[in-house]
């Protein structure tokens, strides 16, 4: 497997997400006195792959961890990095329960019949950890509702809850200093207990909200960082979507038809065709 580090801003290192096992961003915010570890890493390999990296680079290891959400692959890395982990509540709810259960293949058809995980998770979880799996779902040690301001010593990060529909306990976490904004996975569909989906509502919301940080760069865990500008452009065409479905509700034909002409397309690509089943599945 390949492993991609970039330093993104004076402060911040990140290593890229990895679509084979469906590893995320993860990201180290370098201060005067203290580094904070944005996510965990789907497992002690991932983690012990980024922590080699910080280590070669001379970066000060984690002093701190935040989680974005409680989703395996962004926390089941946790017990790795043996430093204190700042959590939303729900966060630390789920967690909690996983960290009493095995992770045999019957225990995880169970969890997919519960509607706690996927399929596609299952097989992630196979090839991230391999047959003879060993997981250790660690619980976060600090908990939060709202936000969290951290001073890192020069830098300071806010840790806001965004929730959404991909996670009731989505948040996103600002680099002022470096004017970055990881997302984490706030911005994505629904993935578990059902088919994707996507409330118009709450993506908008979120949207707006992504926006009024002001940041230069926005980076969401499974993809690459992109300039505010570039941000914008690409999401430009699932906003109209959204704002598209939020009038028209579960009207797919006349979603299809509007988005098509405000576009100026023949044809959807395939992306936004999906993306119109997501919204359609939101609006029943």
């Amino acid at each position: 497997m390949e492993h991609r580090f970039e330093q993104l801003s004076p402060h911040i290192l990140i290593m890229h997400a990895e679509h084979e096992t469906d590893r995320p961003v993860l990201a180290a915010i370098a201060g005067a006195d203290r580094t904070l570890l944005m996510d965990a890493g789907a497992s002690p390999a991932h983690a012990d792959c980024f922590r080699a990296e910080l280590d070669r680079r001379g970066v000060r290891s984690p002093d701190l961890l935040v989680l974005t959400h409680w989703h395996w692959d962004h926390s089941f890395g946790m017990n790795a990095w043996n430093v204190p982990v700042i959590a939303h509540e729900k966060t630390a709810e789920v967690l909690g329960g996983l960290s009493r259960r095995g992770w045999s293949d019957d225990e995880m058809e169970e969890l997919v019949q519960a509607g706690t995980i996927s399929l596609e998770s299952v097989q992630h979880i196979r090839l991230e950890y391999g047959e003879a799996r060993q997981i250790s779902v660690g619980k976060p040690d600090i908990l939060f509702t709202g936000s969290l301001v951290i001073d890192l010593g020069e830098v300071s990060c806010e840790l806001r809850h965004v929730g959404g529909d991909h996670s009731a306990d989505s948040c996103v976490l600002y680099v002022r200093e470096d004017k970055v904004l990881f997302l984490g996975d706030a911005l994505g569909p629904s993935v578990y207990g059902g088919p994707r989906s996507y409330s118009s509502t709450a993506f908008l919301r979120l949207l707006d909200t992504a926006y009024g940080f002001g940041a230069d760069w926005l980076v969401e865990s499974h993809g690459i960082p992109m300039s505010g500008q570039a941000f914008r452009a690409d999401l430009e065409p699932w906003e109209r979507l959204a704002r598209l479905a939020d009038a028209f509700g579960s009207d797919r034909e006349r979603v299809l038809l509007e988005l098509k002409a405000e576009l100026k397309l023949a044809e959807l690509p395939a992306d936004l065709l999906q993306g119109v089943d997501y919204f359609m599945a939101g609006a029943k």
